[in-house]
């Protein structure tokens, strides 16, 4: 009897480690489902509030989508009084103030970016990056003031006017850079938004340089390349997703900027005929009338939020497409 007496009583101690395991485990899994729910519901909160600006966009802009149709993508008429409304001279505006932005930022910001990982001593790198980024700091209605009162009458007299003498006379390139040379419009928007998206696009350039595994850069130079082989071979082909990432995200911010644009574009509502002409684009639009508007008016201005959106969807698509297709390229 003692001994099996003995027997169930070590049977009963073995299995109370057995039982507290069990129970860890199922407060684990009971944790585990609990944080999944919780971060699942996050990110559905993220796609719920933006379904939610889509819809009550278009449901703004329903009126004026029932009344121009189609039309309203490319008609250029703007007449308040009218209520007449067009959207093709805000929607060129922005495509050609972000498209001259780009041009002029994504060199420079590959140039910094190219000197800060390479070729820049150690002891710079940090506080030169680091004055770089402020640049992002610094509120854009201050990049709107400077543009207006700084840069705008310095721009007119020392590179509007002589390449206006320069270009004038020659066949389609001197139209191009024709009109008044007051130092506002289309090209000096581009130029401010430039400054405003290169620290974005160089501080993405510099992290993806960065990233770059130290054997490939130095298995190049030992074959005896040069800095400029090493990045146009090694470390572009690498990075080549985080490049274009950042050269998207500078170009949302170019689509999308307000204050700025709307101190230096000229708000001209007419059809920009050279990159000097004064314009206006979708942001400047919202920011000057949105304030006094009402009627079909009030909801012309949220069908050119709703064309901003889709805008910037599709640039960001299209993005995403060269990606998955430069991905299926490297693989076959």
């Amino acid at each position: 009897m003692s001994v099996v007496a003995t027997m169930k009583k070590e049977q009963t101690h073995a299995e109370l480690p057995n039982t507290s395991m069990v129970s860890v485990a199922r407060r684990q899994r009971l944790q585990d489902a609990l944080f999944h729910r919780v971060t699942q519901s996050f990110s559905l909160l993220v796609l719920i509030a933006l379904v939610g600006i889509i819809v009550s966009l278009f449901i703004n802009a329903w009126p004026t989508f029932a009344k121009f149709g189609a039309h309203f993508l490319w008609y250029v008429e703007w007449d308040i009084v009218n209520e007449e409304f067009g959207a093709a001279i805000a929607i060129v505006g922005t495509l050609l103030s972000a498209g001259l932005a780009l041009i002029i930022a994504v060199p420079l910001a590959f140039g910094i970016a190219v000197f800060l990982t390479e070729t820049c001593p150690v002891w710079l790198r940090r506080p030169l990056g680091t004055a770089i980024e402020l640049l992002a700091a610094v509120p854009s209605i201050i990049y709107g003031m400077f543009g207006l009162f700084v840069f705008a009458p310095i721009f007119a007299d020392y590179f509007q006017m002589p390449l206006q003498q320069l270009m004038m006379g020659m066949p389609i390139v001197g139209t191009l850079f024709g009109g008044a040379t007051n130092g506002l419009g289309i090209m000096a928007a581009g130029v401010i938004l430039a400054f405003m998206v290169l620290p974005f696009v160089a501080a993405v350039m510099r992290d993806v340089f960065e990233i770059t595994p130290p054997i490939l850069r130095e298995s190049a130079y030992g074959l005896g390349c040069t800095t400029w082989e090493v990045v146009g071979k090694v470390v572009l082909p690498y990075t080549q997703k985080g490049v274009i990432g950042g050269i998207m995200l500078g170009l949302g911010r170019a689509l999308g900027e307000t204050m700025a644009v709307t101190f230096v574009i000229g708000n001209a509502n007419r059809m920009p005929s050279t990159v000097f002409s004064p314009g206006t684009s979708i942001a400047s639009v919202l920011a000057n009338e949105f304030g006094e508007a009402e009627g079909l008016h009030f909801s012309t201005l949220f069908a050119l939020g709703f064309l901003l959106f889709c805008i910037t969807f599709v640039v960001l698509a299209l993005a995403k497409l060269m990606i998955i297709r430069a991905e299926r390229a490297k693989g076959v």
